[in-house]
């Protein structure tokens, strides 16, 4: 294969990068006649395309595009919705490494690490869907001879599907394939700092999919996400984001009584038992658990670390030096495992909770804790692996969601203790257990309060499986035939009386 240098690649990938609205089939400009530039988190101030800064009237028009195609699509029989999912999965993978590519320079993922494997899950979810379309059916009841009673479900309608910025395709894979299969239109909002890789997969989907099945919008969230949210016709907002701001698209669509689903924060625990450290593979556990591969920027992210005090400064000595061997750069880089956060808000929010952590007195810094100060990496919003050691779980650094490659470690002694200290936050998305002693295992699992509990691995989202999370972390779940089937369709029980 010829061999060509990473500004050329980006080069090709961006070339003429002025990513429309897409709306009704058609890709247009915004009634607005702005425009928004989009940024390289790599490099300071580089602009690497610029999209449309739509307006409440081109939400109006997604919306009734999306509402006249879900008419005939809600009618299409499964076969065809599942055809054209696999279709769609095809024209990604065809296209995977413009897409793992784009994923790159749009949100500072590392190719290899992160951007590939997005891509990935993002061609098997539309896969797995297709197969799911099927399963969108009723029940019917014994009722006797003289009665035909019996269930349909059918899509709720109109879905807006507001992403985040962390792992836009990922999420969007979450969302999209199941509304379709389920017989819903999409209305698409892509965050404002990654907008690139969303558009074009809705450019994509255009290619399979009747006009305005599919629409996607560009702009401001204030303006785009809270004129979805406030839609009467928008049926089903499902958001993934930040616990704040999903308070408030939950205030606005619940104040019309519309269909909602949330996934929001996390702050969680990895807790680690003794006997975990014979494994040689827990090493490589943690990183995963930890996101430092993603810069920290994932609500999945086990950022209370948990250690047994008979194994704390052993176990910390050693992911020390595994986390403090990744390779912070370019994310277009093969040798980088960890790429840029995305803008300079979230790195200076960083720097604060560095900080914190370096100037209080209990806190030991063991890895890390200040961001590169000269050198290569100061081109872009790079920050290096952080661990602080000799932490409480009052602490604030072990409360609050920091969104960035940083760990607080913290002993424990007794199991109850670690299970309250666990449940002692107003997040519950995700736990990581380690231990080879079943009982221990399981009992821990069943007690953490979270949506998902990983037992002895780190690794991500499983296709099929049921992912979402308990308080505040959010409401509905996603990626699964229960979560296509309770988050996209609804039960109409339909009873006919027969004639003798």
């Amino acid at each position: 294969m010829t061999e060509i240098n990473l500004d050329e690649r980006a080069a090709g990938i961006l070339a003429g990068v002025e990513q429309l609205l897409w709306i009704d089939g058609r890709a247009t400009e915004a009634s607005t006649g702005e425009w928004r530039e989009v940024r390289n988190p790599a490099r300071r101030g580089e602009v690497i395309g610029r999209v449309p800064a739509a307006g409440v009237e081109d939400v109006d028009r997604a919306v009734s595009a999306a509402r006249r195609a879900f008419t005939e699509w809600r009618s299409v029989h499964f076969t065809a919705r599942s055809k054209a999912l696999l279709a769609i999965a095809d024209s990604i993978e065809a296209e995977s490494e413009k897409f793992a590519t784009l994923t790159a320079l749009d949100t500072g993922n590392a190719l290899r690490t992160q951007a590939r494997p997005e891509v990935a899950t993002l061609v098997s979810l539309f896969r797995y869907f297709a197969g799911a379309a099927a399963e969108s059916k009723g029940v019917t009841l014994p009722s006797g001879d003289d009665q035909l009673q019996y269930t349909r479900r059918e899509p709720l309608g109109v879905v807006a599907c507001i992403l985040p910025w962390n792992s836009p395709l990922m999420i969007a894979a979450f969302k999209v394939p199941a509304a379709l299969a389920a017989g819903n239109t999409v209305i698409l909002k892509a965050a404002d700092d990654a907008p690139l890789t969303i558009q074009y997969l809705a450019q994509v989907c255009q290619r399979h999919l009747p006009a305005g099945v599919v629409n996607s919008l560009t702009g401001r969230g204030s303006v785009i996400g809270n004129a979805l949210s406030t839609h009467p016709g928008v049926d089903k907002v499902s958001f993934t984001g930040s616990t704040e701001v999903g308070r408030g698209v939950a205030a606005q669509a619940s104040e019309r009584l519309a269909h909602l689903s949330l996934e929001l924060g996390g702050k969680n625990p990895s807790i680690v038992f003794p006997d975990a450290v014979e494994d040689e593979g827990i090493l490589d556990g943690l990183m995963a658990s930890s996101r430092f591969a993603r810069q920290g920027q994932s609500c999945t992210a086990g950022s209370r670390l948990f250690l047994h005090e008979d194994i704390y400064d052993e176990t910390l000595e050693k992911l020390a030096a595994k986390l403090g061997a990744m390779k912070v750069g370019d994310p277009l880089d093969e040798a980088s495992d960890m790429g840029a956060v995305i803008n300079a808000s979230q790195f200076e929010q960083i720097n604060g909770f560095l900080e914190d952590g370096r100037n209080h007195p209990d806190l030991t810094t063991v890895l890390g804790g200040s961001a590169p100060a000269e050198g290569h990496l100061t081109e872009g919003f790079y920050h290096v692996p952080t661990i602080f050691g000799g932490a409480r779980n009052d602490f604030r650094l072990a409360q609050e969601e920091i969104f960035g490659p940083v760990l607080v470690a913290i002993k424990w002694k007794d199991v109850d203790e670690v299970v309250r200290m666990a449940n002692e936050s107003h997040y519950g998305l995700a736990a990581y257990v380690w231990t080879h002693d079943l009982d221990n295992a399981l009992n821990t699992a069943h007690r953490i309060e979270s949506g998902w509990v990983q037992v002895n691995q780190g690794g991500g989202q499983v296709v099929g499986q049921s992912y979402g999370g308990y308080k505040q972390s959010g409401m509905g779940r996603e990626a699964s035939l229960e979560g296509m089937l309770e988050g996209f369709t609804q039960i109409k029980q339909v009873n006919v009386k027969l004639r003798g």
